[in-house]
């Protein structure tokens, strides 16, 4: 379970420091593929290959890495189903958290964005 943070660095920000939660962030949502894997998921769970039929420029090897990363952080749960082989990936309440960052991500973009800056916006 996650600890309850005692630093609101939006309040305590002082000089040219870069809040730690805000790096912590940036971190995670910076990382190549991890943007696209948590907008497939937002919407609910989905098996590997769904995730990998949305994003089919990320390699198997990669997604597999990135999961096991968002696993990690809180982010992602990896769903096994009792007497059956189906593994499912699905967003924890920590990954559901992030749905309005997203949704910012997207007004921005719709915003800011020619279609032609977005014509392979990743290689």
């Amino acid at each position: 379970m996650a600890t309850v943070k005692t630093v609101n660095c939006t309040q305590n920000k002082t000089g040219k420091d870069l809040c730690p939660h805000f790096q912590k962030t940036f971190a995670i949502l910076g990382k190549k593929w991890n943007g696209l894997i948590l907008e497939v998921l937002i919407d609910g769970p989905h098996r590997f290959k769904d995730i990998a039929g949305a994003i089919p420029k990320c390699s198997d090897r990669v997604l597999v890495e990135r999961l096991k990363e968002l696993e990690g952080e809180g982010i992602v749960d990896r769903v096994t189903h009792a007497n059956s082989s189906l593994i499912e990936y699905q967003l924890t309440n920590k990954g559901q958290g992030l749905k309005t960052v997203l949704t910012a991500a997207h007004a921005w973009g719709d915003q800011w964005l020619t279609d032609e800056e977005c014509v392979d916006a990743i290689a």
